[in-house]
């Protein structure tokens, strides 16, 4: 009997014990909370922490979560104003504003991730098929390029290596789609709190057609660089060539002009010499006729004189002179 006693006062308590837990529930401080009966909200969502009490088993406790919470949208390929198709990455930062709103609108955080995912897809691809690229890329004017410093003045005069001018940049353009965008998420109780395009890169298809566009350009420029180059070096090999030639005329220059006065100075120290008297004009006139009979008698030579010939004459004494001996 008494045995029967325990089992139904254990019984009891643990009936007791579950209402207890049924009635009684806690708020966290990063919660808020709706009570649902059958599904259906009742009252007010309560925003405090702290420990509450509902009725047990037919009302239900649904924790929304009042942090800012991410969104972070997978990147999408899209065209822009100037028909350039770019991969857009963008995230976003959002919070629960209206709990009762938002739980009877979406229920839970998957259902407003892929209610924000329509709506921050759709607001970036009117705003970035509205704007050309480079609106989307740049943020202000006032970056200035580095421009090189081997450019011509021509090349400087076109204004090559200025950065197009624009007139929003890419701060507007995501103003835009947060205006946008907050506006129609404010329905399901929902308050967006920020959006940033996190990357945007050159579709997959039309990547390697940019990129050889960019080589192209570069070779040009190697090219203009190079022909340069072997301009510059034919005019150094020109120079050069004209240099020397002018150091060996002048150089051949001088040599003759020191010869001839040396030749000049030496026919001056010979007649200055040899006209002393008339000996010695005879004997001038004997040693350079027998220098020159190297350069005129040679093997095998025939010569035609005349009787009175300078050379003749001394032959013939040479001749005479053996006769004698």
């Amino acid at each position: 009997m008494i045995s029967k006693k325990i089992t139904i006062f254990l019984i009891v308590l643990a009936c007791l014990v579950i209402t207890v837990q049924q009635s009684l529930y806690t708020v966290d401080e990063v919660e808020q909370v709706i009570i649902t009966q059958f599904g259906k909200p009742i009252g007010e969502p309560v925003m405090t922490a702290g420990l509450n009490a509902k009725m047990p088993f037919i009302q239900s406790v649904n924790a929304i979560d009042k942090r800012i919470l991410e969104w972070d949208g997978a990147p999408s390929d899209m065209p822009t104003k100037d028909k350039l198709y770019i991969s857009v990455d963008l995230f976003a930062r959002w919070r629960i504003t209206e709990p009762l709103q938002y739980f009877l609108r979406l229920r839970d955080e998957r259902s407003a991730q892929s209610r924000l995912d329509d709506i921050l897809g759709s607001e970036t691809r009117n705003a970035v098929a509205k704007h050309e690229l480079i609106e989307i890329i740049r943020t202000t004017n006032d970056r200035k390029p580095l421009r090189d410093a081997m450019l011509t003045k021509a090349e400087r005069d076109l204004k090559m290596g200025n950065l197009v001018p624009i007139n929003k940049g890419r701060k507007w353009v995501e103003e835009e789609i947060f205006t946008a965008a907050a506006e129609k998420v404010k329905v399901f109780g929902i308050e967006l709190l920020d959006i940033r395009f996190k990357r945007i890169n050159y579709n997959e298809s039309v990547r390697p057609k940019i990129y050889d566009r960019m080589i192209s350009e570069r070779r040009q420029i190697a090219e203009r660089f190079l022909s340069e180059g072997n301009g510059e070096a034919a005019r150094i090999r020109g120079n050069r060539v004209r240099d020397l030639n002018k150091i060996q005329s002048e150089a051949y220059k001088a040599v003759e002009t020191i010869r001839g006065l040396a030749d000049a100075q030496a026919a001056n120290i010979y007649a200055k010499s040899y006209s002393q008297s008339p000996e010695a004009m005879q004997l001038y006139q004997f040693t350079r006729t027998m220098r020159a009979y190297p350069d005129i008698i040679a093997d095998n030579t025939t010569l035609v004189m005349s009787t009175d010939s300078d050379l003749l004459k001394f032959i013939n004494g040479i001749s005479h002179s053996g006769k004698q001996n």
